[in-house]
């Protein structure tokens, strides 16, 4: 979709549809502002919408109104964003996360209304142009997203034709407010592709055709792509990962992506990037219930979050290495499955006790982990996984847990993802729940008490790292959602892409 940067009049502006948004005060005791300046082309009509609709400027609500011919904008759509001073500060603590809501549920109104060319007024009272103007695009591209590839009846095309973002005189030759918007398209571009790869059935997306994407993105986007097969995993000793897919027919695949800038930067310490990849998960011989599996497609959104998080590093790459790396499987029964009390070697030699086939995310992730550590001597290592339905019960579906020791990389999680708009909630590594992971016959179990799961698991992850900064991100709850809100659809979200990119653009690291 083409995006343009304008300092047109928004009352001149071409489009489908103009999204405007306005804050409760400019509702009350009659319009002001711009939505005055509507009104008054409109005839009134605006302000007697909104008082028979109710509409106050609330944040998550809109009121949309045909103008008739009387505007070049064939409709006219207010976006709420709730009481000035509290959504300003709301913007300065998350990105302008409520704008990009806003503009994402603009979207879909325009899609559903036959799409066409849409337009999006930044006004001077939102703050920093270029920020707003980053979440206005993000919301648009993210709110038209849809994924229809199975359907067989064609839908009539509401695709959007294209998007203009019109910003206080001046700030459109801004050069702040250019690179925001490319970064906005950018990152809308790969949030949609971990979308798709979310959204494919488990027969489409195995581990050797998630392989392939992976091949393809590095190709696009200039990254050094390494696939390895059952062979070279089993030759890096990776017992663990080889247990979770002894069941399944479909070979596992382990991916890497690099990006290496030339010259000093190459010899600092890289950042390391590791995603679950279980593109099914049956639970194993513990096997889940059917009404628990039908999602289990989505259990290789950490992977997708990774692998398209590198799709924007590289176009604005970082002074540093980045090494991702993806261990792709299926967690399947059949005759040759890793059983409940079998014990499996990891590639630092450490050993594991099953005593949950169903907890095999941290397994595969284990083993990348201590390898990544091994072989990269990152400066610091972030795991992205929906690892455990134990963090939806304590955060719910919209709120992604973090984990880490105190320090740097934990800090720089959570602002990254305060930045980005993604809502993301620091859990404690309580140390008296690893001692539910101890075992009799191994250095450690898969599983501990059901109580705390998803602090044994950040726990069961911990081993791993050594003494490398680490942070963990357990994305179970809003790695897809079962109904649209703003820009987020139902189905695969793409969560954590955002977060990734901003903690790269952020990260220092140590210095040769």
């Amino acid at each position: 979709m083409k995006v343009e940067i304008t300092a047109a009049a928004p009352l001149q502006l071409q489009a489908s549809q103009m999204a405007v948004p306005v804050f409760e005060e400019d509702l009350e005791d009659g319009l002001r502002g711009l939505a005055a300046e509507i009104d008054r082309k409109l005839g009134g009509h605006l302000a007697a919408a909104a008082r028979g609709e109710n509409f106050e400027g609330k944040p998550d609500s809109s009121l949309t109104l045909p103008t008739l011919g009387r505007l070049p904008a064939g409709r006219v759509t207010l976006l709420g964003l709730g009481r000035r001073q509290e959504a300003l500060r709301s913007f300065a603590a998350t990105g302008f996360e409520t704008l990009r809501m806003a503009a994402g549920t603009a979207a879909r109104a325009a899609r559903k209304s036959g799409g066409g060319r849409m337009a999006v007024v930044i006004p001077g009272a939102l703050g920093r142009a270029s920020a707003a103007a980053r979440a206005a695009v993000e919301g648009v591209l993210l709110g038209a997203y849809r994924f229809d590839r199975y359907r067989t009846e064609k839908r009539p095309s509401d695709a959007l034709a294209g998007l203009t973002v019109a910003v206080p005189a001046g700030q459109e030759r801004s050069g702040e407010v250019k690179a925001a918007v490319a970064l906005a398209r950018s990152m809308a571009d790969a949030v949609s592709w971990a979308r798709d790869l979310v959204n494919e059935p488990p027969l489409e997306c195995t581990p050797s055709r998630l392989a392939a994407a992976a091949r393809d993105l590095a190709r696009e986007a200039g990254l050094a792509c390494e696939v390895r097969g059952p062979r070279e995993i089993a030759g890096l000793r990776m017992g663990m990962f080889l247990g979770v897919t002894r069941g399944s027919a479909e070979e596992p695949r382990l991916v890497r992506l690099s990006l290496v800038p030339r010259g000093a930067g190459a010899k600092r310490r890289p950042l390391l990037l590791v995603g679950k990849a279980i593109t099914f998960d049956s639970g194993g011989l513990s096997l889940k219930p059917t009404e628990s599996m039908v999602d289990m497609k989505t259990d290789m959104a950490g992977a997708a979050a990774v692998l398209a998080a590198m799709r924007v590093v590289a176009s604005n790459p970082p002074s540093f290495p980045v090494h991702a790396l993806v261990g792709a499987c299926e967690n399947m029964p059949g005759g040759r499955a890793y059983k409940p009390s079998d014990v499996l070697r990891a590639c630092n030699g450490k050993t594991v006790e099953v005593t949950n086939t169903d907890a095999e995310g941290r397994l595969v992730l284990g083993d990348l982990l201590a390898w990544g550590v091994e072989a990269f001597r990152p400066a610091a290592a972030i795991d992205v996984a929906t690892l455990t339905s134990a963090c939806v019960v304590a955060l719910g579906h919209f709120t992604a847990g973090a984990f880490g020791l105190d320090g740097p990389v934990i800090d720089g999680v959570l602002a990254a993802a305060r930045a980005s708009g993604e809502d993301v909630w620091r859990l404690p590594l309580v140390a008296p729940v690893r001692e539910t992971l101890k075992s009799e016959v191994a250095d450690l179990k898969n599983t501990g008490e059901r109580w705390g799961g998803a602090i044994s698991a950040a726990h069961f992850l911990k081993e791993f790292v050594g003494d490398v900064p680490w942070a963990h991100l357990d994305i179970a709850g809003p790695s897809s959602s079962g109904k649209e809100r703003g820009y987020v659809p139902k189905g695969g979200t793409g969560f954590g892409v955002r977060t990734l990119v901003e903690f790269v653009r952020t990260f220092e690291g140590p210095r040769p």
